[in-house]
């Protein structure tokens, strides 16, 4: 169980946690398999592998070949996922209302990702939320990502807080090894982009939340009121 008392800032992951970047993700990914004349992959199945980053989804995507070929296709995926990154990319539903209530009652809040730099400052950016983190911790922030806990104490460097004072949420397993490592308290995000087989009942989580919305219950913020 969280303890709310202790509780001064949140933190979030950003691919299927904060923001649903799948289609996006899979459109970039369905644009370089037109460009390979490979026909479109299953949305649904696709959407599972975002949490992986451009390396798990090109790994589900595309066609098994060599480091070369890898190589080459992972750089072109980025530059479409670049040129659409905003696109069709929002918010989970609900969560606009509880990042107000977070800001209402003075926590901070901020994102730790494996995505690069200049992916999650540009989709944050024009989702109108750069402005408001108190950090910002990428994959090439730091010489170590998650699930190593480094980042994860860096943000909470950067945001003023203890990391006894600060909840990690996340959809993958290595968000919550990166939290309970650092000392974080730990939301296991179950509606993300959860790959097949995955349990997020087995990552031992502090709480484990089914919807977004689930997330103001478990941090005490169900009764702040809103604009």
């Amino acid at each position: 169980m969280l303890n709310r008392e202790a509780i001064g800032c949140v933190l979030f992951d950003l691919d299927g946690t904060l923001v649903d970047t799948a289609p996006d993700m899979v459109g970039a990914l369905n644009e370089l398999r037109a460009e390979e004349r490979l026909p479109p992959a299953d949305y649904g199945r696709l959407s599972r592998f975002v949490s992986r980053g451009a390396a798990g989804l090109l790994n589900a995507g595309m066609p098994a070949a060599g480091e070369t070929a890898l190589a080459s296709w992972t750089a072109r995926f980025l530059e479409l996922y670049r040129a659409r990154v905003s696109r069709d990319s929002r918010l989970f539903g609900g969560l606009a209302p509880i990042l107000e209530r977070i800001e209402r009652i003075g926590w901070s809040w901020g994102v730790v990702t494996n995505k690069p730099t200049y992916l999650s400052e540009a989709l944050l950016a024009d989702l109108g939320l750069r402005g408001r983190l108190a950090t910002l911790v990428c994959g090439d922030t730091l010489d170590r990502k998650k699930p190593d806990p480094a980042p994860l104490l860096h943000a909470c460097a950067e945001a003023g807080v203890s990391p006894i004072s600060a909840v990690y949420i996340g959809d993958d397993r290595r968000d919550i090894v990166a939290g309970k490592a650092a000392g974080c308290a730990t939301v296991a995000a179950a509606y993300g982009y959860l790959v097949p087989g995955e349990d997020p009942a087995s990552w031992e989580a502090d709480a484990t939340v089914d919807l977004p919305v689930g997330i103001a219950a478990v941090l005490g913020l169900d009764r702040v009121a809103v604009s």
